[in-house]
């Protein structure tokens, strides 16, 4: 029997624009030459003390998938594991936020599954829609693209702090408003301004998505560190050394494909790799749209951040200039 991946090949299955061959953020079935479904499924374990948060922000971490490939949501199922004793109103406002979110994205909850577990672990599976032609995808940056950052970094370490009860309550409140920040303002800009790569910035940090995104585009993202954006409390807690352990787990992984320019100080270089949860879109933007681009954040009044450029390939995959 042929290996699951050589059962997925495009040959085979020509609708199936995006599946296991590539490493993108949701699955694309083409139903015509104007639509396509743009299929996805994201779940995790409580990073917020507040179970409505908690609903919320699992709810855009999980939408965020469709918004990165270019698509709208239009339908969502709940999945969720919850303890036994889990009192009813936590379970409720969990819920409650998962509805939320997907009623200010324009979908529906439909249904969804529900198992008991030792420990809470909620999210969603979204169908959305996109037209087939205007796909975002991490194979689509170009030399000379300008990338683009719509959230601020850093909520790894703040959660941490957090949870060690060593975080002020501003700053958390401050990373918590941009977890359940959706990025539909960032998507619909993107479309406007034709870009045709992006990601969405979560667990595996900023680099090991710009490196996904780099590596399937076979091009290098020049990262100037000093123009990326930090939550107010990230630098504060990156100074006392609180990360999540996924941050180290980052470090580990990519940082063998980055080159440094200059000398970036240990606590920036974690912070750097620090894991995120529903952070912003990663997006490669045509120098000649990126007015598009802005007039469109700034009709929304959204906030972005233009961080770095897409260069020829080199042998290191990402470049971070202090």
């Amino acid at each position: 029997m042929r290996p699951v991946q050589e059962r997925f090949y495009a040959t085979e299955y020509p609708d199936l624009l995006v599946g296991l061959g590539t490493p993108d953020d949701a699955a694309v079935y083409r139903l015509d030459d104007e639509r396509a479904l743009v299929v996805t499924t994201d779940f995790f374990t409580p990073i917020v003390d507040d179970p409505y948060h908690y609903g919320a922000i699992a709810a855009a971490n999980a939408l965020s998938d469709v918004y990165a490939m270019g698509g709208t949501p239009v339908l969502a199922l709940n999945i969720a594991a919850l303890p036994p004793n889990l009192p009813l109103e936590m379970s409720t406002e969990i819920m409650r936020g998962l509805a939320d979110k997907v009623f200010e994205a324009g979908a529906v909850i439909a249904g969804g599954h529900t198992i008991q577990d030792k420990e809470p672990k909620v999210g969603l599976a979204v169908i959305g829609m996109a037209h087939p032609d205007r796909l975002m995808t991490k194979t689509g940056a170009r030399v000379g693209d300008v990338l683009i950052l719509t959230k601020p970094l850093g909520t790894g370490t703040i959660t941490t702090a957090a949870k060690n009860d060593k975080a002020e309550a501003v700053y958390v409140e401050e990373a918590v408003a941009s977890m359940m920040r959706l990025n539909r303002a960032a998507a619909q800009a993107a479309l406007k301004a034709q870009a045709k790569a992006a990601t969405d910035v979560t667990g595996f940090g900023l680099p090991g998505h710009a490196l996904e995104m780099a590596d399937a585009s076979q091009v290098t993202f020049l990262i100037e560190m000093e123009r990326l954006p930090f939550l107010t409390g990230a630098k504060v807690y990156g100074e006392q050394w609180i990360f999540p352990g996924g941050t180290s787990d980052n470090k580990l992984a990519f940082e063998k494909s980055v080159r440094y320019e200059g000398s970036p100080t240990d606590e920036m270089k974690m912070l750097v790799f620090d894991t995120q949860t529903s952070g912003g879109l990663l997006i490669a933007v045509a120098p000649d749209q990126l007015s598009v681009f802005r007039a469109e954040m700034a009709r929304q009044d959204s906030l972005w951040w233009q961080i770095g450029a897409v260069i020829e390939r080199e042998a290191a995959s990402l470049v971070f200039k202090a």
